[in-house]
C-alpha cells in the first residue's frame, strides 16, 4: 500500500464492488477518509461503522468512487471544468473538494463561492 489511504481504500471499494461483494472491512483508515466516506454516506452511496481499528464499508447505490490524482487546487470558477471532466452527465454525482471550511461536495462549494483541491469523485 502506498502513503495515500483515501486513494488505497477507494479503489478497494470499486475492487470489491466490481467483485460482486457488498461489504469489505479496512484496517487502515484516516480522519480525512471517514470525512470523505461520511459525505458518500450522506447521499446513501455506501455505509460505514467504526469498530475499533476496523472500519466496515457497505456498499450501496454506487457506480465510481475514486480519488483525483493528483490533487489539483481549483478557484471556484474552474470547478465546472473538472465536474465535465470527471462526472458523466449533469447532476449525477458530484466532486468531493477541500476547502479551508472542511469537506464538502462541489455544489456546496459553489454556493459557498470557495474553491479548494480536489479529493474525489462519486456518482
Amino acid at each position: 500500500m502506498s502513503q495515500d489511504t483515501v486513494a488505497d481504500i477507494l479503489n478497494e471499494i470499486m475492487n470489491a464492488k466490481k467483485a460482486g461483494k457488498k461489504s469489505l472491512v479496512v484496517k487502515k483508515h484516516s480522519k480525512l477518509l471517514r470525512n470523505v466516506l461520511d459525505i458518500a454516506k450522506k447521499d446513501g452511496y455506501i455505509s460505514y461503522s467504526v469498530d475499533g481499528n476496523e472500519l466496515k464499508i457497505e456498499i450501496k447505490k454506487l457506480n465510481e468512487f475514486k480519488a483525483i490524482k493528483p490533487r489539483f487546487t481549483v478557484s471556484v470558477d474552474n470547478i465546472n471544468r473538472y465536474v465535465r471532466r470527471f462526472l458523466p452527465a449533469r447532476n449525477f454525482g458530484y466532486i468531493i473538494i477541500s476547502t479551508n471550511q472542511g469537506l464538502m461536495n462541489h455544489k456546496e462549494a459553489e454556493e459557498k463561492s470557495i474553491g479548494g483541491c480536489l479529493i474525489a469523485y462519486i456518482f
